[in-house]
């Protein structure tokens, strides 16, 4: 007979899985422990330590309260130091590429130094002034329109009939002169006289609204062999008579352009004006003689106004400069700075910048806006929150990771404090064991 205070397990009561694991370790092969293992672990404190898989749940908890990786930044161009100059350079650059493009001509650009061409004293915008910057273009010379014939086809520039014309006086100088092509006028070498083809069709002599007259011409109306003298009616802004000497040697025996400032005339009494063309004398011309056509720089075709006066203030010329010139690009000058200012606020807001960078930016700009902003907000505020997210406080975060979850989680028991938020672990029970008056009764 067995004892009955004593416990006794019957050998069909064992667990199969029991069995299988006993039977699993002891076919495991056994590793020998290194040395360096053998030292740094105790026996309270085995090496074989499984490592702890976190639950989903947790993963999640973890990745909401482990800060968002903060994405990487590429760089700008426009955070360089050199930025701003660059561009500047650039535009310069591409603004003289551009205006040489236009003209075909080098320089592309002349500044105005008299006040030959401006239709009065004061500025007036779309006129040639002292000190605007004018555009030369080089042109054939069939292209070309004098006075006389914009007055038949109505094509005008700068305020007049015909094209304005830069020339070197008698082919030479550096400086050209910049004035207006009137008539242009045909040497026959044979007769020693002159032809002006561009006269042929307009009233001439006594008819009503006269524009030439040709003196020992058959009524005063000839185009051809003329020696005598020229005289054209209503010339310019000022409607002022021209009178030519055919005969002089001022006009150098050569066929060539009659050029003339449109503010190029006296006056002995008010109405009663004199044009004074840049090839009057009688021996020697005040300017230039007929302008041949090998000597025209270009055709003003375009502006800058007033610009130019600050070489001619550099250079101590700017006597002649109007005072609305000066005024007018002071108001420029403001407003091109306004403009840049404007253009910069506008590309820094919206951006040329990469999507990161705005990014990062806009969190900064949320962290200082979380720090300085109000708890309570104003009612007519709320429509705000569809803009942007609103962001809670600390505060709020913590009340909100305490309280109760409203997802299926929630169903699911916590875990007790001193796991620190992990799930308790399975641990696998064998068979329990019968108490000992069960096994006495058996036997």
């Amino acid at each position: 007979m067995a004892s009955g205070k004593g416990s006794r397990r019957d050998p069909d009561d064992d667990d199969p899985d029991e069995e299988e694991e006993v039977e699993s370790r002891k076919s495991r092969p056994r590793r020998k422990p290194s040395h360096s293992s053998t030292k740094k672990t105790s026996a309270r404190h085995p090496s074989s330590v499984r490592r702890w898989k976190a639950s989903a749940d947790d993963e999640e908890e973890d990745t909401e309260s482990r800060p968002a990786d903060r994405k990487t930044v590429y760089w700008r161009a426009r955070d360089s130091l050199y930025f701003e100059p660059l561009v500047a350079l650039a535009i310069v650059v591409l603004l003289i590429v551009g205006l040489y493009a236009y003209t075909q001509n080098w320089p592309p650009v002349y500044v105005v130094e008299s006040d030959s061409m401006q239709h009065g004293s004061n500025d007036q915008l779309g006129l040639i002034n002292t000190g605007d910057l004018v555009l030369a273009q080089k042109i054939a010379n069939s292209s070309i329109t004098p006075y006389v014939i914009g007055m038949q086809t109505g094509f005008s520039t700068y305020g007049e009939f015909g094209d304005v014309i830069l020339y070197h006086p008698d082919g030479t100088g550096s400086t050209p002169v910049i004035h207006r092509a009137i008539l242009f006028l045909v040497w026959n070498p044979g007769s020693s006289s002159y032809s002006a083809p561009d006269l042929a069709g307009l009233p001439c002599g006594n008819a009503t609204n006269t524009v030439y007259a040709s003196t020992g011409t058959p009524g005063e109306c000839g185009t051809s062999g003329l020696t005598g003298t020229l005289s054209l009616y209503h010339i310019g802004w000022m409607s002022v008579n021209v009178t030519v000497d055919l005969g002089a040697p001022a006009l150098g025996q050569h066929s060539g352009y009659l050029t003339m400032g449109d503010n190029n005339y006296l006056c002995a009494q008010p109405g009663d004006c004199v044009g004074e063309p840049d090839q009057t004398g009688t021996s020697i011309p005040v300017i230039s003689s007929l302008v041949e056509p090998g000597w025209i720089v270009g055709v003003a075709r375009g502006m800058i106004p007033w610009f130019g006066a600050i070489k001619l203030l550099l250079s101590g010329s700017a006597s002649e400069v109007p005072s609305q010139s000066w005024q007018y690009m002071a108001l420029t000058i403001i407003g091109l700075i306004a403009l840049a200012f404007g253009v910069h606020f506008v590309l820094r807001r919206e951006g040329i910048e990469t999507p990161l960078r705005k990014e990062e930016e806009a969190e900064d700009a949320e962290k200082e806006g979380d720090e300085e902003e109000p708890e309570e907000r104003p009612e007519n505020h709320r429509f705000l929150g569809s803009l942007r997210p609103w962001h809670r406080t600390e505060d709020e975060e913590d009340g909100a990771r305490d309280a109760p979850k409203s997802t299926s989680r929630s169903k699911r028991p916590k875990s007790s404090a001193k796991n620190h938020g992990r799930p308790p672990p399975d641990v696998h029970r064998g068979a329990k064991a019968r108490p000992a008056d069960e096994d006495d009764d058996e036997l």
